[in-house]
């Protein structure tokens, strides 16, 4: 069911240090900060040749992140995601296998544009899991 891993994202408490240590020391690509009320949460993202990084800072101070990152001072991994064919398949079939999918079920749009869906990580072995619609061939 799920496809091609899209991005692992940590939390960071700094976004502009984090931003000018992936470009600057690891010589790596990187894109503006992104906000994403929706999420509570602005984004830069690290393109790499085969994957992304997103880095994730809170917005605003109900962000899921600030909680994260109250038990986590210096950041962390904070998911995974994986891209699925369909968002409202993969989540039904979810569902009856038992995972939880976090908040009322219905996908948000994420960063990418997509809609997206998180599963409860005492699921899936301790870990956050993002599901990502893939997107389709024009």
């Amino acid at each position: 069911m799920i496809g091609r891993f899209n991005h692992v994202a940590i939390a960071v408490p700094d976004l502009e240090v984090a931003t000018k240590t992936y470009r600057d020391v690891l010589g790596a690509k990187v894109s503006a900060p992104q906000h994403e009320p929706d999420h509570g949460v602005t984004v830069v993202f690290v393109e790499l040749p085969n994957t992304k990084v997103e880095l994730l800072y809170p917005l605003g101070e109900n962000s899921p992140i600030q909680g994260f990152l109250d038990k986590n001072p210096s950041g962390g991994i904070h998911h995974v995601c994986y891209e699925v064919e369909n968002i409202y398949e993969a989540r039904d079939r979810l569902k009856a296998m038992g995972a939880r999918v976090i908040g009322n079920g219905e996908p948000k749009i994420g960063a990418h544009g997509n809609p997206v869906l998180f599963l409860h990580p005492k699921d899936f072995f301790g870990t956050l899991v993002e599901l990502e619609q893939a997107k389709t061939a024009a």
